[in-house]
């Protein structure tokens, strides 16, 4: 409820004055990944990749009318399955998601667990047919699973699962111009074989007997099926040496034959292998592919936007070179113009009566330990001890957003600290889920207070070991954590929130279990269940210069 405040799914960004009008390029001309602190929309009728320089993975894409809608993989965070919109393939904005409990997965992603970092929900896919829109996915442990809306912003159906096994992923729906279903999916744990169902009329089973194989390579996966002009269209990626890359078949029946396979863009390394996404039509009734880049970093796993060229009657991915196999594009114009300059993360004033789907805890919440109408205008969270001491990867209900590849970044939260008990820790973190023993940096960082004996003091940790700098006699603190391209964060304390006191500087952001880091809000006490920490707000500031 900080005055001037807002509760956005977007994010305010700052730019720079445009520049001359952009231009296709190709992948050497960029230079090394992640070097260009401009990205997105210029501002000047072109763009720049990533368009998002985040953590969105396992992306697909649909048109519905001028409206453009995505969904990105959630791993263990809640609520899981993040839905984008966009009305120029861009500018993104979150409304949603679609599973608010992940418990109906599984009880290993509860916070009385925290046993699936690197697992959860994976790749899916969403569709809109018979008036309605369907998500599909599956997660690695538990199998496949549906659900189903009438708006995209939700209410979303409960899950239903489709297939109770382990060892799938990467799977699609499709139906065919007379309504008939179809699902498709790789078993990853059998050799990587492609399996083709048909689905019942009720879009919520796979009808028996029907299910065959209809390809298998290595590492083949990231299916999806497409209708073009009477032709069936298997898109999936495989790897090739060191590589993975996009391939496609066709056919005219569902039912095969298929045609050999075509490969649509190269494999490129150095742009961490653009491989898994969504083919649209634009509104400039150009075709694009929304894409993640396979290898992630600090940052995740970013999305990049491409153009679509038909070549032959196949779309090639990228800029097609004299074999015909497309390339990394870098920069473009514009598939509209007029729209806002949005993003997917931002600040949050509170001020709603649900948090905004920005937000996204880490593992499914103690819902009776947080509150947004407690104290109208803030949020509210309480202390209850977590499952493995000061561990923040084992410490329940730390709400976070992903962090971004940009030129200057600030994450900024103004917490009131009158209602803090003996014991109780709350602050601001940094996380991957890889622990140390398994990553070449530090994995945990926080910046915050502890209350001993009555008193507060300012602390920081490192990977569970916590340090008590000084005391603290105020009863508000502002925490910032703030990075550029170089993926090195300050945490920051300040009385004010104009001056602030680096207390913990040069941390490393790092990536662990297919995730990039996360910035995050928590508050835990392993001596009691007492004691809260009143948050005012979050401003959170991403550069795009």
């Amino acid at each position: 409820m900080i005055l001037g405040w807002r509760y956005p799914c977007v994010l305010s960004v700052f730019l720079a004055a445009a520049v001359a009008p952009a231009s296709h390029c190709r992948a050497e001309q960029q230079g090394a990944w992640g070097g260009s602190a401009r990205w997105g929309d210029l501002g000047n009728g072109g763009y720049r990749n990533p368009v998002l320089p985040a953590d969105y993975s396992d992306l697909d894409a649909i048109r519905v009318g001028d409206d453009y809608y995505a969904i990105s993989s959630t791993f263990q965070f809640s609520p899981g399955m993040a839905i984008l919109r966009s009305r120029d393939l861009v500018n993104w904005s979150t409304v949603g998601h679609a599973v608010p409990d992940l418990t109906q997965i599984s009880p290993e992603l509860d916070w009385t667990r925290m046993n699936r970092y690197g697992r959860g929900i994976w790749a899916g896919a969403i569709r809109h047919h018979a008036g309605r829109y369907w998500i599909y996915f599956g997660t690695p442990d538990e199998g496949y699973f549906m659900t189903s809306a009438e708006r995209p912003e939700g209410p979303w159906t409960p899950l239903h699962q489709l297939l109770g096994s382990a060892g799938w992923d990467d799977c699609a729906p499709f139906w065919d111009d007379d309504g008939k279903g179809y699902f498709i999916g790789t078993n990853f744990s059998d050799g990587y074989k492609i399996h083709l169902w048909e689905m019942g009329p009720d879009n919520k089973s796979l009808v028996p007997g029907s299910n065959r194989v209809i390809y298998q390579s290595k590492g083949s996966e990231a299916n999806k099926l497409y209708k073009f002009n009477g032709t069936y269209y298997h898109f999936f990626s495989e790897v090739q040496g060191d590589a993975r890359v996009m391939m496609m078949r066709r056919a005219g029946s569902i039912h095969g034959p298929w045609s050999d396979k075509r490969q649509l863009m190269h494999g490129d390394i150095a742009a961490r292998q653009p491989n898994q996404g969504g083919i649209v039509q634009g509104p400039d009734n150009n075709w694009y592919f929304f894409t993640h880049h396979g290898d992630g970093d600090w940052a995740g796993r970013a999305a990049s936007l491409l153009p679509v060229h038909w070549v032959d009657g196949w779309p090639v991915i990228g800029q097609p070179d004299q074999a015909g196999l497309g390339t990394m594009v870098w920069e473009g114009k514009m598939p509209a113009q007029g729209s806002p300059r949005l993003f997917p993360q931002g600040s949050d004033g509170f001020d709603a009566g649900a948090l905004a789907p920005v937000w996204e805890w880490n593992y499914q919440p103690r819902m009776d330990k947080w509150s947004l109408s407690a104290r109208p205008g803030f949020l509210r969270l309480q202390g209850f001890a977590g499952l493995d001491g000061g561990n923040l990867l084992k410490v329940g209900n730390v709400l976070t957003q992903r962090v971004v590849r940009a030129g200057g970044q600030s994450f900024t939260a103004r917490l009131e600290l009158k209602g803090m008990a003996d014991g109780q820790h709350a602050g601001l973190a940094h996380f991957t889920a890889q622990p140390r023993s398994g990553n070449p940096a530090e994995s945990t960082a926080s910046a915050g207070i502890v209350m001993v004996d009555g008193k507060r003091y300012v602390e920081i940790s490192r990977d569970g070991g916590y340090t008590r700098l000084r005391p603290w006699t105020r009863d508000t603190i502002w925490l910032r954590s703030s990075w550029g391209m170089d993926g090195k964060a300050t945490l920051a304390v300040s009385a004010d929130g104009k001056r602030f006191e680096p207390v913990l500087a040069g941390f490393p952001l790092t990536w662990g279990a297919y995730r990039g880091s996360r910035a995050g809000l928590f508050s835990f006490n392993p001596v009691a269940e007492r004691g809260y920490v009143d948050i005012d707000g979050v401003d959170y500031t991403i550069g795009n210069r």
